[in-house]
């Protein structure tokens, strides 16, 4: 194969890794990158053989239902992602939004397929979002309704069980995951193994169950139950989801510890629980009701419950953690305004706590506890935000094959197609489940993807309004030098988004107090479209005479501004010696006021979402990371 068809390494990968840090990090990635996936078996067998399905729990579909939950397991995530979506790493990070703009980077000068990838990724997202809010709520839920299993008159106390333990996942967050992170591995490697042996006790008692590795059985299975089939696939698809998770968490892990992991433990555990829970069906088909607690003896019942909960409060944290770190990415690139980001560790920048976005999603976790009450219903809304996600991957995924690494144009497209049909047999299926709660993840997925495009295109519009009254920042200060005004001592920082032009606050400053600072600097952040910028490509500076200067300091969409760092470097990287604790930063805030008349806008209605979402937006102070005692905010109108 030619070189410029090899997918660039991950920096994980670049540098040889010891084999006891390689070790550590594959043990790691069993908690965080396989928490979700690893807990379908405790719901996805027994509602792929549901009764309202129409399919007869036969010996034939047995084999057939099993065949099809491991080979869908097999290729879309062994094959789509382990192997191919891997390679996609964008500087060694992972995730739709990571796999967006290294599909948008390899395709500039191609508007119209910049436009659908980006209309994508976006989508991607959204879907995520959706996926986010009954992925906890069904984990959780599914390992305390084990307790039905040994004591019926336990059925009551499993709603109330599942809010709290809820409540307390996501009341710990604010403390981040750095201390619980050591035992998220230990724990999760633990349930897979928990997982292999009792799959593997099961299979050796009916090892009939094993003819499920032909493909010919699922095959019949899908296309032998006329509409039962088509339906069924929505419940198929339960096994496989978290997978996106393999590739999100690459930049944690590395894309060799991920790969040990599937292959070395987490695969064969799954498959194997799956044959067993088949093998169990074959022998006890009134097993059905919960064939995963069933395979356990009455003395394991209750240690399986405690064991499956932490599994399942991981897989959650994993899942609350991705939803932070994807709406970080999202405000960096432009698609959310700002908002509060704590950081939870001193060590690891991607340990993040976002206090709007936790209360949010445990809000619509609760609502989804309770308004659906049990992991069956719950099971009739998830899939559509799942399979949804799978397919925008498919379709970034093969442009960066075709444009970034050249691969030929029919491999390309036959890949394509062939997992695109895959995907959207799991979709479409999926779509039955609108009416029975399928709306759910939907509505919430297009409420964040409207949110998304509206400040996206809000922000252009803002942009061109204050294009229109903004004068080029060379020919001010050229104008203003003519006739200084009176200078001050100590220094002051302009902050704007676009170097080229006169900051609003500069204006403000100079009508209303009449006077300069003796060092004037003009700062702007920039982000770019990769995760990561080092400090040989942080700072752009230059000279503009009478004491001014121009300043850009760039960063990943990764990566957490922090001006106030970045502006003790200047002495070392320029020679510019600036302590922030004694400067003054000069921001402009804008007051939007969305008309009805003024042309070329958006929609009114979308322009009032535009302004209540500017209106909340985080403080730049707290976001940027500047000393709150030396800022001074000025507004500034702006009619839209």
């Amino acid at each position: 194969m030619s070189s410029k068809r090899q997918s660039p390494l991950t920096m994980n990968e670049n540098a040889a890794q010891p084999a006891k840090t390689k070790a550590a990090l594959t043990l790691s990635a069993l908690g965080i990158v396989f928490g979700d996936i690893g807990t379908s078996p405790l719901y996805a067998v027994k509602l792929v053989f549901h009764q309202e399905h129409g399919i007869t729990l036969n010996h034939a579909n047995l084999l057939g239902g099993i065949s099809t939950i491991f080979w869908a397991l097999m290729i879309l995530v062994t094959i789509k992602y382990v192997i191919l979506i891997l390679r996609a790493d964008n500087g060694g990070e992972g995730g739709i939004m990571a796999l967006t703009a290294l599909a948008l980077s390899a395709t500039r000068g191609r508007k119209r397929v910049r436009w659908l990838i980006a209309s994508a990724g976006l989508c991607g997202t959204a879907l995520f979002f959706g996926d986010a809010v009954l992925t906890p709520a069904i984990s959780v839920l599914s390992a305390i309704e084990g307790l039905e299993v040994g004591v019926a008159n336990l059925e009551a106390f499993v709603l109330p069980t599942a809010v709290c333990v809820l409540l307390m996942l996501f009341f710990v967050q604010r403390f981040g995951t750095a201390t619980v992170g050591a035992l998220f591995g230990p724990i999760t490697a633990v349930w897979f193994l928990t997982l292999l042996i009792s799959g593997l006790h099961s299979v050796v008692g009916n090892p009939a169950i094993l003819a499920a590795l032909n493909p010919l059985h699922a095959l019949t299975f899908v296309t032998g139950h006329g509409m039962a089939s088509f339906i069924v696939l929505g419940a198929v698809l339960l096994v496989f989801t978290g997978a996106e998770a393999l590739y999100a968490d690459m930049g944690h892990f590395g894309r060799g510890p991920i790969r040990l992991a599937w292959l070395g433990l987490v695969f064969p555990a799954l498959t194997l629980n799956y044959l067993g829970q088949g093998a169990l069906l074959m022998s006890e088909p009134g097993a059905v009701d919960n064939p995963f607690y069933r395979m356990f003896p009455a003395w394991a019942l209750y240690p399986m419950v405690v064991l499956a909960t932490a599994a399942t409060v991981i897989a959650s944290q994993a899942c609350i953690s991705g939803v932070f770190s994807l709406a970080k990415q999202a405000i960096q690139l432009g698609y959310l305004p700002r908002m509060a980001v704590r950081h939870t560790s001193p060590e690891q920048a991607g340990q993040i706590y976002m206090p709007a976005i936790n209360w949010l999603l445990l809000a619509m976790v609760l609502a989804a506890v309770i308004g659906f009450g049990s992991s069956t219903n719950l099971a009739a809304a998830y899939g559509v935000s799942v399979s949804g996600a799978m397919l925008m991957d498919t379709f970034i995924a093969s442009f960066v094959y075709r444009f970034r690494w050249h691969y030929p144009l029919l491999l390309c497209v036959a890949g394509a197609l062939f997992f695109s049909c895959i995907d959207l047999a799991f979709f479409s299926s999926s779509l039955m489940k609108i009416g029975h709660g399928g709306w759910f993840p939907l509505v919430i997925a297009a409420i964040a993807m409207l949110l998304m495009v509206t400040w996206r295109d809000g922000r252009k519009l803002l942009n061109k309004r204050l294009l229109l009254e903004e004068s080029k920042l060379d020919d001010f200060l050229k104008q203003l030098f003519q006739h200084p005004p009176i200078r001050v001592s100590g220094t002051a920082i302009f902050m704007t988004s676009k170097p080229e032009s006169t900051p609003h606050a500069l204006m403000h400053n100079l009508k209303h107090n009449k006077v300069l600072h003796e060092r004037v600097l003009f700062l702007t952040v920039e982000v770019l479209e990769q995760p990561r910028v080092g400090l040989d490509q942080r700072y752009y500076f230059c000279q503009l005479g009478h004491g001014c200067f121009l300043v850009k300091l760039s960063y990943g969409f990764m990566q957490s501004p922090d001006i106030a760092q970045a502006l003790r470097g200047l002495d070392e990287e320029h020679g510019l010696r600036v302590d922030p604790n004694q400067a003054s930063f000069f921001l402009g805030r804008e007051n939007i006021k969305p008309l009805k008349s003024v042309a070329g806008g958006m929609a009114y209605w979308r322009e009032r979402i535009f302004s209540a979402m500017a209106r909340n937006a985080s403080s730049a102070v707290e976001y940027f990371r500047i000393p709150a005692d030396r800022v001074i905010e000025l507004g500034t109108k702006i009619e839209i």
